[in-house]
């Protein structure tokens, strides 16, 4: 699904980044990337959406060349990623139903739609309860289940969640992972980042760690090793 090819990048010609990374994600996996900061895991992802372009070497989805993409294909390519942040990015003037029917909007979903397929979603991450709920009126937890809720609503093949608990405690943690592995069960392909060992252990899959911009191991059923 997902192939790195002898990529690098390189900032300001001698900050390395990624260094020569080779990298095969493979439809329906769980991967944990796992590092210290500066180890190259979030500029990895940012390759995967394009947000950032290899110094050398080329990133695939499936068949397309992620770089070499034209502003419409990729604009169809993002659609089929859904992206969870430490931060959230919630709309904070949208209710929680809002926030997911921004999404659906933007995806030329119908209000017919909306009406069918939100509450559904909202019952998967245990948010019926906050429907008409802003954000400043929920919990960390809370905003971070209806942020994975929003990304997963126009059902992507992939979901990237870049340390999606880094700000959440616990209890939060503990429902946030089970919800992507949920989300992992039913099919979706799962790509995390995270610096917290227990969320790494308690998930028991592959875990592939970074240093330095390489991957230094690639452990199939892996627990944290940093």
């Amino acid at each position: 699904m997902i192939y790195f090819n002898n990529v690098s990048k390189i900032y300001n010609k001698d900050s390395v980044a990624l260094d020569d990374i080779n990298l095969t994600i493979s439809a329906g996996e769980l991967v944990s990337i796992v590092g210290h900061s500066g180890a190259g895991k979030t500029t990895l992802i940012k390759m995967i959406l394009s947000d950032e372009k290899p110094t050398g070497g080329s990133v695939f989805f499936e068949s397309l060349d992620i770089q070499n993409l034209k502003n419409k294909d990729l604009t169809k390519l993002r659609r089929r990623i859904g992206a969870v942040f430490q931060d959230f990015k919630l709309l904070t003037n949208k209710t929680a139903y809002e926030n997911i029917a921004f999404a659906m909007e933007a995806a030329g979903k119908t209000d017919e739609e909306m009406l069918s397929d939100i509450p559904h979603v909202l019952e998967l991450v245990n948010l019926s309860h906050k429907t008409n709920h802003f954000p400043h009126q929920m919990s960390g937890g809370e905003k971070q289940r209806l942020a994975i809720a929003r990304a997963i609503i126009n059902q992507p093949e992939l979901i990237i969640a870049d340390e999606p608990t880094g700000n959440l405690d616990p209890v939060n943690t503990f429902e946030v992972i089970q919800i992507l592995k949920k989300i992992n069960d039913l099919g979706t392909t799962v790509i995390l980042t995270t610096h917290n060992r227990g969320v790494i252990d308690s998930i028991g899959k592959r875990v592939i760690t970074m240093d330095k911009g390489k991957i230094t191991r690639d452990d199939k059923d892996g627990k944290y090793t940093i």
